[in-house]
């Protein structure tokens, strides 16, 4: 890392190589996407079905170039899935059935993260309410870039 960079690491990927993230709720799914270091939300997918939704972000990943989805999975305290887990994971293996390497993440208290930063943004209500999901698919990506050094 250089000042020249910002200081950015890049979790070892090439600098243009992208990386979409899914924060995959019962309702909706949050999408955020890493491209040159700098992780930014992208969209929230109102859910349909397995099959609807990964039609919906295999369309996201081939519009931007994506080479790698990872998928958050929201794990109980004790370390055991919860039902929203076993439906990421679905999702995750739709994904990857469709051409698109997956990796998993931890997630558990992304949601909580989500909405404390939209709030010490002033974002509240509707506006917070539209924006959670992809929030929270930021920090999973934000994460799994930490956890790759």
């Amino acid at each position: 890392m250089s000042e020249a960079d910002g200081g950015i690491k890049s979790a070892g990927l090439p600098p243009a190589e992208v990386v979409l993230a899914l924060d995959v709720g019962t309702k909706t799914i949050g999408v955020a996407v890493a491209e040159r270091g700098i992780v930014l939300p992208v969209c929230t997918i109102a859910r349909a079905s397995v099959a609807k939704d990964c039609v919906r972000v295999a369309e996201i990943c081939r519009l931007r170039k994506v080479v790698r989805v990872v998928v958050g999975l929201p794990y109980e305290l004790d370390g055991s899935e919860t039902r929203s887990a076993r439906l990421a994971r679905q999702i995750g293996t739709a994904v990857a059935e469709a051409g698109w390497p997956v990796d998993y993440q931890d997630e558990r208290f992304s949601t909580v993260e989500a909405i404390d930063r939209l709030g010490a943004a002033g974002v509240y209500g509707q506006r917070r309410k539209s924006a959670v999901d992809q929030v929270a698919a930021v920090v999973i990506l934000e994460e799994w870039l930490r956890s790759r050094g």
